[in-house]
């Protein structure tokens, strides 16, 4: 599926990397979940169709049969929402449509990076600094990209998540920061 979508041309000039990003998403939210692919993104059906309509023209089919609205959102989706776009890099669009995949696809059991369908821990990197920079720059010792969101979240809230007063002197510093090498989850075939 990734590859079908990224052989179609967009109709205008768009971000290269948002393309590779959101080929990604909609790869692995078609080929790993059961659910509508509005649902497995987090995504109303007049977002896909603007994803799809300014990325991928020759994809819009994959409109048919989708339900209006993204399901049901989690207790924390709409706070990771939240923090996500409190931290916008532009003002863009699309970084409307990540803060929501972001937080739909933090939900599920793999890294984060892997539930987005992207290549790499690197390419989740990318996406934070290009599209929510201030965020990522947080994010200072290479925590884990779901573990530091509600780590984040539980400071906004005057909540204290960890054991230890600060990274330094944590017994668990390895299990919330550093590598994360795994493989990229299959994508649907096309």
């Amino acid at each position: 599926v990734y590859e079908w979508l990224m052989a179609g041309e967009p109709e205008q000039p768009v971000d290269s990397f948002d393309r590779h990003v959101f080929a990604c998403a909609i790869a692995i939210g078609l080929g790993n979940s059961e659910r509508p692919l509005t649902v497995a993104l987090g995504l109303t059906r007049v977002q896909l169709s603007e994803i799809l309509g300014r990325y991928f023209p020759t994809a819009l089919w994959l409109l048919a049969d989708q339900p209006e609205d993204g399901g049901e959102m989690a207790i924390e989706e709409e706070d990771l929402r939240d923090l996500l776009l409190r931290h916008r890099t532009s003002g863009r669009e699309e970084e409307l449509w990540l803060a929501v995949i972001l937080a739909r696809r933090s939900l599920e059991f793999n890294h984060l990076w892997q539930d987005l369908g992207l290549h790499s821990r690197g390419d989740l990197s990318a996406l934070m600094k290009n599209n929510f920079v201030a965020l990522a720059a947080k994010n200072n010792r290479d925590m884990k990209w779901k573990k530091f969101f509600y780590r984040s979240m539980c400071e906004d809230e005057g909540l204290r998540l960890c054991k230890s007063p600060n990274c330094d002197i944590c017994d668990d510093f390895t299990v919330c920061s550093g590598d994360e090498n795994a493989a990229s989850l299959p994508y649907a075939a096309a």
